[in-house]
């Protein structure tokens, strides 16, 4: 489908579903149209259609965080809707959100209470409510979100979508309103983990303008382990679900254990308590720094319950807000033990699924409940993906994988798992490096690629000019050298983090090292190799073609 044509089927849909509140600034459809038929069709998300929570800039549309006295008109797109639309995105409208990014809800707005796409009656989640909404009634291909305390993951669950929550910086927040800047984050909510990290790949990396943007550790880990070790529950951990709910996640840890994934019950006592310090303690004094001035001069034209929360954060004494966060640290230290030996945490992502009405005769008990599993996240500096996971009691269930900072691919890779998907190839850097014998898969060395995160990127074959011979060590391993009398072998490519490399050259034997492998396809890149003296002392292979072939001989 063409760039022209997604953008009618989007505004096709947006007539079919009839729903105003959704969007807060629709863009004029001939003039979208017009855009759309300039985009190059060679970017990486050329032609896809996208909507945008109207608490992140685009140039040109105003920018209200869904407070009108608020309001006013960016001249330049932030830096992730910049990114976007360099690389082809369609950007059509502003998207509705619980007013400041303040809730879990999606009905805190003057621009309409967000109601569920699939149960009217229900709330679509908050605070990224519109942009929710938006993907899952398949009016775009993907929306921009923003997440403090679950607002890109528990809309996601309530709509049975995929909710990516990354590591806190690396999608930079220039241009965006914040609602408790230390722990805010952009999101992204699509139908599909793929999708989700073509998008990823688009917007991470660090903006010299933003002062919290972060770039990727050179050790960071590109793949889950093999039968990863995943961390969930013990039962009083998941006290707060319906029966239901509690059968929906017994299913989800079966589909990982069936998967192949090591699962074992620990306490998470000590992150369900953190996750109350974000509004029950004085860390809320952030969102008073955000935009409590303006709200001290403009209480009566806000949200009564956005308001209160907010202007009450301003009166709290500045040592509490020191205590507190002295409390934040213990508790991330605490966080680390817990998951020590696991590559991630599988929790519920929310508590039910509230009517509207409900919402309205307890809006900060209801809203308190559904970040029960989501609040700790950003404050202990973790990533999370969100997915479907089921239905329980009438609506659609879903789980989120958690991991340390910058172990976002490994959320992925384990999300997938549940998900029945291909995992997604990393966005974050990487070195390839092709192997040939013992570090092979199901060979005796491939345990030291993994154990440094490696990921398998396929299998390789070289140009016609290597000779393979087999080494007289422990455990056996070929030796690859370059021959004008050589042919073509096979082998397999990795993927490591540069730091990965490093360590993986410091501790290789002689008579191996690392030099340039040009393969069949002319492409060049680094590899095992023999020195020529220890090769000639090896047993010549090459006519195997690979040492797999040769062990089976």
């Amino acid at each position: 489908m063409s760039a022209v044509e997604r953008v009618r089927a989007a505004y096709r849909r947006i007539a079919e579903v009839d729903r105003p509140e959704v969007w807060i600034t629709l863009r004029d459809c001939d003039e979208v149209l017009a855009e759309a038929a300039e985009v190059r069709p060679d970017l990486p998300l050329s032609g896809l259609v996208c909507a945008i929570k109207d608490n992140i800039d685009v140039g040109g549309l105003p920018t209200t965080a869904a407070c009108p006295a608020f309001a006013y008109t960016p001249r330049k797109d932030a830096t992730v809707v910049q990114r976007l639309r360099d690389a082809g995105a369609i950007v059509i409208g502003k998207t509705n959100l619980d007013q400041f990014a303040t809730g879990l809800v999606g009905t805190r707005s003057p621009y309409g209470a967000v109601r569920n796409a699939h149960r009217p009656d229900r709330i679509s989640g908050g605070s990224s409510s519109g942009s929710a909404v938006a993907v899952a009634l398949g009016i775009v291909d993907f929306a921009l979100g923003t997440d403090t305390a679950g607002s890109g993951r528990v809309p996601a669950a309530l709509h049975g979508i995929v909710g990516i929550k990354p590591t806190l910086g690396l999608v930079p927040s220039t241009g965006v309103i914040p609602a408790a800047r230390p722990y805010d984050s952009v999101s992204v909510f699509t139908v599909d983990l793929a999708l989700a990290q073509r998008v990823m790949k688009v917007v991470a990396g660090p903006d010299h303008a933003d002062p919290g943007s972060r770039d990727w550790p050179v050790s960071v880990r590109l793949a889950a382990s093999p039968q990863p070790p995943v961390a969930v529950p013990t039962p009083n951990g998941l006290a707060p679900l319906s029966a239901q709910a509690r059968e929906a996640f017994d299913a989800a840890v079966d589909t990982l254990r069936a998967a192949g994934a090591r699962v074992s019950e620990v306490d998470v006592k000590v992150l369900l308590d953190a996750a109350k310090l974000l509004y029950d303690g004085a860390l809320v004094a952030e969102r008073y720094a955000a935009v409590g001035e303006f709200l001290e001069e403009h209480h009566d034209e806000a949200d009564p319950t956005v308001a209160g929360i907010i202007l009450a954060a301003g009166k709290l004494p500045a040592h509490q807000l020191a205590t507190d966060q002295a409390r934040l640290a213990e508790a991330r230290n605490a966080a680390s033990v817990v998951l020590t030996g696991f590559d991630a945490l599988l929790l519920p992502t929310t508590v039910g699924h509230p009517t509207l009405a409900e919402v309205a005769a307890d809006p900060v008990g209801v809203n308190s409940r559904l970040g029960t599993y989501t609040n700790f996240v950003n404050l202990l500096d973790m990533a999370a993906v969100a997915v479907p996971a089921g239905q329980a009691d009438g609506s659609p269930f879903g789980v989120s994988v958690i991991t340390r900072a910058f172990d976002d691919q490994v959320a992925l890779d384990i999300a997938a798992l549940l998900t029945g998907e291909t995992a997604p190839d990393p966005f974050a850097p990487s070195v390839g490096l092709a192997v040939f014998g013992a570090h092979l898969r199901g060979q005796p060395l491939n345990h030291q690629l993994t154990a440094l995160g490696a990921r398998f990127d396929g299998e390789i074959t070289t140009a016609p000019e290597y000779r393979m011979v087999a080494l007289p060590t422990d455990p056996a391993k070929p030796g690859v050298v370059r021959s004008d009398e050589g042919a073509s072998l096979r082998g397999e490519r990795w993927l490591l983090s540069s730091a990965a490399l490093g360590t993986f050259l410091a501790g290789l034997p002689a008579p191996m090292s690392l030099g340039r492998i040009r393969l069949d396809t002319g492409e060049e890149v680094l590899g095992f190799q023999c020195d020529p003296v220890s090769a000639a002392a090896g047993k010549d292979i090459t006519g195997y073609g690979s040492w797999p072939a040769w062990l089976a001989e």
